[in-house]
């Protein structure tokens, strides 16, 4: 199956954020969707957070209790090579919907009941290489669903 969104995820504001059947993307991320702590999350540098469920699976087989929407990511993508997953590339969505990573995320301490011993370093980038998520800017907004295709695109 080539790479696609898995889930599109909200909430009012913390974790975990919840799937949703389709959403329209903003320049300021999702309509709907809110964070806890909006001066450490959100914006239109931390637009959208992005994490792959190839990931999301690899923790669970460490024995931590996440899933998706866990960790406050508002797509969870299937099939795109994470590790790829850097500052200046871009993603397209579907035939319209384009992002570009900004940056990768520092881990909250509000996603520590979704690891085992609340280990929450286990997706900091400087600690695990290529197990962050990470945020975008939304270059095309438009609207997502789940099983929308996903390229990589180059750096911008």
């Amino acid at each position: 199956m080539k790479a696609h969104i898995v889930q599109v995820n909200l909430s009012a504001g913390g974790v975990p954020k919840r799937p949703v059947m389709r959403a329209r993307v903003t320049s300021l991320g999702l309509e709907d969707d809110s964070q806890a702590h909006p001066k450490v999350h959100g914006g239109p540098e931390r637009a959208l957070c992005l994490y792959s469920l190839e990931r999301i699976l690899g923790l669970q087989e460490e024995g931590h209790p996440v899933f998706p929407g866990a960790l406050g990511e508002n797509l969870t993508l299937w099939g795109i090579p994470w590790e790829q997953v850097v500052p200046g590339v871009r993603l397209l969505l579907g035939r319209e919907v384009t992002l570009e990573v900004t940056r990768y995320t520092t881990p909250c301490k509000t996603i520590r009941p979704f690891f085992r011993d609340g280990y929450i370093r286990r997706v900091a980038q400087p600690s695990f290489p290529g197990w962050s998520r990470v945020y975008t800017r939304v270059i095309v907004p438009g609207e997502i669903y789940p099983g929308m295709p996903v390229a990589l695109l180059e750096h911008a």
